[in-house]
């Protein structure tokens, strides 16, 4: 199935207040033949129409810097999706929506309490983990290698089974209290990536890992596999030539980009809805 050949779900990218990777993620999207709806995050809070999520099957929580990461990274954004888009989150999930949620994504979700999510599949919006500073302070940009769990739920990996993108992010250490749930994640499929090391292990080393994440954490999701949240950015590779050692590369342009792949099968996991 060539790139414009797919007939996909309809996909809405919440832009705005601080968010800046709508252009690459809306690329990603159109590469596979889906044009997304980029709607401003101030038009959705308004409630303009009379369910402002009711015709999506997917959704995109993308990255950047909402409200400045003022407080911590994407937690003003989500007490603010708390707060207007709760009941509209929750049909949505509930007639299984699936989302992605890169890097301040990912931290908005994990504010949110999407993900991990509760035991019993249910949407109760009540946060359970968090993403904290980086081992080593300060802002890492840098290429990852991930590991693809197995035995992970997470629609969004299905046919991966390692792939490198680059993570770019200040907070993105994986955390939880009591720490053991980190485990019982793990036992129930809610891990899907791990950062790695040249060895192929999974690492909390730097800089195979950027922030220290227990167990090298580096993407979960919920109970249902369809909401799916990490830190490194598949909208950053999409092409053959984002990476930085693509000419090495053996057949480099026969190979789908690990992003554009992550992408695909959120796509084709959504189609079902369509």
């Amino acid at each position: 199935m060539g790139a414009g050949d797919y007939r996909g779900p309809k996909v809405l990218i919440p832009v705005g207040l601080g968010l800046n990777c709508e252009a690459e993620t809306a690329h990603a999207f159109r590469s596979l033949g889906v044009e997304p709806d980029l709607v401003h995050l101030t038009d959705l809070f308004a409630q303009r129409g009379p369910r402002p999520l009711a015709d999506y099957q997917v959704i995109a929580f993308i990255g950047g810097f909402s409200y400045g990461d003022h407080v911590a990274g994407g937690l003003v954004l989500a007490t603010r999706l708390r707060a207007h888009l709760a009941d509209d989150l929750r049909d949505f999930l509930d007639r299984g929506g699936l989302a992605i949620g890169i890097c301040n994504g990912f931290q908005t979700l994990v504010r949110l309490g999407l993900l991990p999510g509760p035991d019993s599949g249910a949407h109760d919006f009540v946060q359970r983990a968090d993403l904290g500073p980086n081992d080593r302070l300060g802002y890492r940009d840098a290429w990852v290698r991930l590991r693809v769990e197995p035995d992970t739920r997470c629609l969004w990996t299905r046919g991966l089974e390692s792939v490198e993108l680059p993570a770019r992010h200040g907070e993105g250490k994986f955390l939880t209290e009591p720490a053991q749930l980190v485990d019982q994640l793990a036992e129930d499929g809610r891990v899907a990536l791990r950062y790695v090391d040249a060895a192929g292990r999974p690492t909390e080393q730097w800089p195979w890992n950027p922030n220290g994440s227990a167990g090298g954490i580096a993407g979960i999701c919920d109970r249902s596999g369809r909401v799916f949240g990490l830190m490194p950015h598949p909208d950053a590779f999409l092409h053959p030539w984002h990476h930085p050692d693509w000419r090495r590369q053996r057949a480099p342009e026969t190979l789908e980009p690990a992003g554009l792949a992550l992408f695909r099968a959120g796509l084709e996991a959504a189609r079902e809805l369509v």
